[in-house]
């Protein structure tokens, strides 16, 4: 589970009655982050600071939501939250708090007019632990589902997964971890399946049903340091993860997004450690990262 890199702690607001909910991921202070939008239909905050040529390198938390648009709002307390816990960037008028959120669609799926809301992100900070976390239909994998391209009577319940990939060796270990919630317009893969067993005629030329249902969200983080153009990198990584595990994916009413988070950013000004921490190469890293999120995807669906 993601808890399993030391400092982070994740929380969750869930209505299983309204079928929707928000997951909050709190992150050691100097994480740094980057990510990558896939999808053709995204609904994301403060994305654009998780590019490497823009000034912002740490972040506090990430947001996934459920809501849609509306859901965003969570992030309005995620950001009061860390802002009472005095934390974010150094300003004149004090700590600004940086949140990166991203929402999936799930209106359709019981009561449309709950969504998640500043309150419910401050109640998921509230909740949020370093010791583990929950999975399945909770926080923004409440109302998920996947498989609505073939239809409403093809949709299965998606959720929230989670699964964790390591590295021991002489020399030192490393850990990155996938929590990703899966709302795919897509079928779902099990292990060993290269590919689903679209009907292509259906596919290609037939009229789609209408999207209502889609988007997979999700986190990776790392203990390995890294910095923005390192997180990048293993978040397209991360997408391709997702294309092992999804088919279709990537679709115009997707609004698939992941970011990558590096717990152990090493500052170039700051005095060298006593022991100098492992160095794994990076394609390596990339590797886990499509494995661990592969392995979440599944995990959220099939167990």
């Amino acid at each position: 589970m993601l808890t399993d890199v030391a400092g982070v702690a994740v929380g969750h607001w869930t209505d299983p009655v309204a079928r929707t909910g928000c997951t909050v991921v709190l992150l050691p202070e100097g994480s740094v982050a980057s990510g990558e939008v896939r999808g053709g239909a995204p609904g994301t905050r403060e994305w654009d600071l998780l590019s490497p040529e823009r000034m912002m390198s740490h972040i506090d938390a990430v947001v996934l939501t459920g809501g849609s648009a509306f859901g965003l709002a969570a992030c309005d307390g995620v950001v009061r939250w860390c802002s009472e816990q005095g934390r974010g960037f150094t300003t004149r008028a004090g700590p600004v708090p940086i949140v990166v959120g991203a929402v999936l669609f799930d209106l359709a799926v019981g009561d449309g007019s709950v969504r998640p809301g500043p309150d419910q992100g401050y109640d998921a900070c509230v909740a949020a632990s370093s010791e583990g976390h929950a999975t399945g239909a909770v926080g923004a994998g409440t109302g998920a589902t996947f498989g609505s391209w073939r239809g409403p009577e093809a949709v299965r319940p998606g959720g929230l997964g989670t699964a964790t990939e390591r590295f021991r060796s002489d020399t030192g270990q490393v850990t990155v971890s996938a929590l990703m919630a899966v709302n795919a317009y897509g079928d779902v893969l099990p292990p060993g399946t290269e590919a689903s067993q679209i009907d292509m005629a259906r596919w290609l030329e037939t009229p789609p049903p209408a999207p209502f249902q889609n988007t997979t969200i999700g986190v990776v983080v790392t203990d390995a340091p890294l910095d923005k153009r390192g997180c990048l990198l293993l978040a397209q990584s991360a997408h391709d993860g997702l294309a092992r595990a999804l088919e279709p994916v990537h679709t115009t009413v997707d609004g698939d997004a992941i970011v990558v988070i590096s717990t152990s950013f090493l500052d170039p000004a700051a005095p060298a450690p006593d022991r100098p921490p492992p160095v794994f190469r990076l394609d390596g890293l990339r590797a886990m990262a499509a494995r661990a999120t592969t392995a979440a995807v599944r995990a959220a669906v099939l167990g």
